[in-house]
Parts: structure tokens; C-alpha cells; sequence
């Protein structure tokens, strides 16, 4: 399988892949394909699965397009303005994204739901209980927001993140939140109160907006019926 990704504001990977080979993403990922291809709708995994992916921001069912000749493209398009990041995975060595963040990935890329090791992760640090991991083998992509800035953390080095704008991480990074010190920060500083603190060793990719940050910027924009 080659792939290209292209494209800015709005990015999209193309794949050019031979007979035998697939791909699979969410429900309606496609953008548009060759004629010499197969398209099947599962759940990928099981039932249980699906609801869980669900709940980590992706559809219950999962399409798989299968090349039934050689030299076959297919073409996945960003929902957002920013980045698409490929992720070469291998045993040992997953990763931990943002809800909604998976693309594309090649069949032999596990997707799973992961529950945040704390309660208080999930309830306040900007991602909600469930992230999604990526492991196995092989090519996946992910769709990220703005733009995506690398930070190598060294054992122990601690990075503080407002909440929403981490991307993803390798599984060796600790995900934990802590509270903003100082009540005049609390209610004036704007960053509500708490931060995401992602620990190393490892690498972490953050994104420099958010798809609700978006949404409220244009919100104000929209012409209300009646006025």
C-alpha cells in the first residue's frame, strides 16, 4: 500500500493499494475511490466494539473497502480544518488519541475504546472517560484540529495542557489533570479549572485548536430566525 496525504486547510490521505489489500473507517469516512473495490459494513471486533467506539467519538459500524485489482485508490477527507498524522504502529509501541481522532487504519491496526485510569481524568480533563487507543500493526491514520506541535518528554518531565488540545500520545506517556491554583485564576484566568498533565518518557502531539473552540468562535455568526 502507498499513500499521499494532501491538502490544506482541509487534508485527506489517498491510498493506492493492490488486490487483497484493505483499508477500514468509520461509517461514511470515504470521500471517493476507483471502481475496483469492495465495500463491507460491520462492527469490526463485535457488538460490544462498536458501542464502546461509540463512546470514544466513531460510529457504531465500521466500513471496509478490500482492492479487487492491483493499482486501486481511495481517498479519506479531514471533517475539520487541520492535520492528518500517520502513525507507523508495531507491537510495543500503541498510541493514545483524542475522541474522534481515527481516520484509517489497515485491518491489522487494533481500534479500542480505553476508560481514563482516574475518574477525575475523565470527568474534567476536556477528552471525557473514554480515548481511544491504537495498537498491533501496521498504517493508521488520524484526523487532528489546527496545528500539531511534537514535545519528546523525557522520564518525569511534565507537560500542562489546557483542556482539549492534547492529540495523542505514545503509551508510554501517564495521563493525569490537576486543578489551577488560586481563585482569581479559577473564575478570570480562562482556562476553567483544570489542565491536562501528560508525563513522560515519551512523545505527546498537541493540537493548537479544538473542534468545540471552532464552534463557539462561529456561533456568534449564525443569523438567528427572526432577527
Amino acid at each position: 500500500m502507498q499513500y499521499k496525504v494532501f491538502g490544506k486547510p482541509f487534508p485527506a490521505v489517498s491510498l493506492r493499494m493492490n488486490r487483497g489489500e484493505s483499508i477500514y473507517t468509520q461509517s461514511g469516512g470515504m470521500s471517493w475511490m476507483t471502481d475496483g473495490f469492495s465495500m463491507e459494513t460491520n462492527t469490526h471486533g463485535g457488538l460490544m466494539k462498536g458501542f464502546c467506539r461509540m463512546f470514544s467519538g466513531d460510529s457504531l459500524f465500521m466500513a471496509t473497502y478490500t482492492a479487487m485489482q492491483d493499482n486501486q485508490e481511495i481517498t479519506m477527507a479531514a471533517s475539520m480544518p487541520g492535520e492528518i498524522h500517520t502513525l507507523e504502529i508495531s507491537p510495543g509501541k500503541g498510541y493514545i488519541a483524542q475522541k474522534g481522532a481515527f481516520l484509517c487504519a489497515q485491518h491489522s491496526v487494533e481500534l479500542n475504546a480505553v476508560l481514563t485510569k482516574k475518574l477525575s481524568s475523565g470527568m474534567f480533563g476536556g477528552e471525557g472517560f473514554i480515548l481511544q487507543q491504537l495498537s498491533g500493526s501496521g498504517v493508521a491514520f488520524l484526523e487532528l484540529d489546527g496545528t500539531v506541535c511534537e514535545y519528546d518528554l523525557a522520564p518525569g518531565q511534565r507537560l500542562k495542557i489546557d483542556s482539549g488540545n492534547v492529540a495523542y500520545f505514545e503509551e508510554s506517556v501517564r495521563y493525569s489533570i490537576e486543578t489551577v491554583k488560586g481563585f482569581k485564576n479559577i473564575l478570570f484566568g480562562g482556562e476553567g479549572l483544570f489542565l491536562t498533565v501528560l508525563e513522560g518518557p515519551g512523545k505527546v502531539w498537541l493540537q493548537t485548536m479544538t473542534a468545540s473552540e471552532l464552534a463557539n468562535k462561529i456561533v456568534p455568526y449564525i443569523p438567528v430566525s427572526g432577527k
